[in-house]
């Protein structure tokens, strides 16, 4: 028995690391120059309660590269789609924490020569639609310049998951 409890502890703590360590940040080429960047994220002004300010503020590793403030934010899950659009540079989403709810946006932004910018609109999300594994949004593989994005909407008294091409650029 003592056995298997030290076995259920050093396994929960190892994946509660990895967890840590993917919440944090990621790597990925956001400005398009070969090289990989660390983005990262700190939460401003946010209690356990999401009460105050709660921006997120996402930063990179290199200093050039301009950062952006997710609101409503308590946190985020930040993930290196790829490049999304075909302008070279990785694009990056983020899915926002918050206190009370399962409903969260998943945000996609891309870096333009001026600042970071959404690629499309916050995509509604669900847990359900996490549970189901039916990630918000990839590339289309049958239309250039197209998006996959899946999302949670309410619809006759339940939640469905519904998916649809969208064009980007």
């Amino acid at each position: 028995m003592k056995l298997m409890i030290l076995a259920v502890l050093t396994f929960g703590g190892s994946v509660l690391s990895a967890q840590n360590k993917e919440e944090k940040g990621i790597l990925g080429d956001y400005d398009g120059n070969g090289t990989k960047e660390y983005a990262y994220f700190k939460i401003n002004d946010c209690t356990e309660e999401c009460d105050g300010a709660c921006e997120t503020v996402i930063y990179f590793s290199d200093k050039k590269i301009k950062s952006f403030t997710v609101s409503k934010a308590n946190g985020v899950e930040l993930y290196n789609l790829g490049d999304l659009n075909g302008d070279g540079k990785d694009d990056i989403g983020a899915y926002t924490l918050w206190c009370t709810s399962c409903w969260a946006p998943f945000y996609v932004y891309t870096n333009s020569k001026t600042d970071w910018k959404p690629l499309v609109k916050p995509i509604s999300t669900h847990c359900s639609q996490w549970e189901a594994d039916k990630f918000p949004i990839k590339k289309d593989p049958r239309k250039k310049g197209h998006v996959i994005i899946t999302s949670s909407q309410w619809k006759d008294d339940d939640i469905k998951i519904v998916s649809q091409s969208v064009k980007v650029n």
